[in-house]
């Protein structure tokens, strides 16, 4: 399958830096760039690429806006070239699904897309936890949220606790003693009754609810 990636940057050489990386990869292909949030809405609802890569501050529409706009129909990577950049916070509620700092290493970029296009969430690297766990300091009464978990099963929630941990399927599986396939089963379970996006939101949803516990 070929990853149809869109670009949204004001920086044209920014956005050329990114075209290379995308089109020198044989499972990728450029859907289209934009300059400005605005644009980068009309070009997601035009050419509905898989993966968006956003950056934050942009003309005209941001790209917090923007990510709100068009997270149900594309996988959005938020760029941005400050490590803990408030707005971020937002952004990730607003639907990202990976976070990465420009100055990331150009593999670190084409594992992003890959990671998001196959419909996960990026959350491996320290600065995505640690953004994860700032935003969820933020004021919500934890009842609420604890009320959100009780149609989880037991298994379900201890899946959900590994995930806010940062732990893949994989390593969920193997700490689990189960095979990879019932863990996907269990997220897909997990987010379906908490009417949840994707890991990213799942993870704040378990900071919230305080069921793990913060460095």
């Amino acid at each position: 399958m070929t990853i149809r990636v869109a670009i949204a940057d004001d920086q044209a050489m920014v956005r050329a830096g990114f075209r290379m990386i995308v089109e020198s990869q044989p499972d990728m292909t450029l859907a289209g760039e934009a300059a400005d949030g605005h644009d980068a809405i009309e070009l997601v609802r035009r050419e509905r690429p898989d993966v968006i890569l956003m950056d934050v501050r942009m003309p005209r529409v941001g790209g917090i806006q923007a990510t709100r706009e068009v997270a149900g129909q594309t996988r959005v990577v938020i760029l941005t070239t400050y490590e803990l950049d408030e707005y971020v916070f937002d952004a990730l509620a607003a639907g990202a699904s990976a976070f990465l700092l420009k100055s990331a290493p150009p593999e670190d970029l084409i594992r992003a897309i890959r990671v998001v296009a196959s419909g996960d969430a990026l959350l491996a690297p320290s600065v995505t936890r640690r953004l994860i766990e700032e935003f969820a300091r933020r004021p919500e009464p934890a009842a609420r949220s604890s009320k959100r978990l009780e149609g989880l099963t037991e298994r379900e929630l201890e899946v959900l606790k590994q995930i806010a941990r940062g732990q893949t399927n994989a390593e969920i599986a193997a700490r689990l003693h189960v095979a990879e396939t019932t863990v996907k089963t269990h997220v897909a379970h997990l987010l379906d009754k908490l009417d949840l996006r994707d890991r990213v939101q799942a993870v704040i949803l378990a900071y919230e609810a305080g069921i793990v516990e913060r460095n």
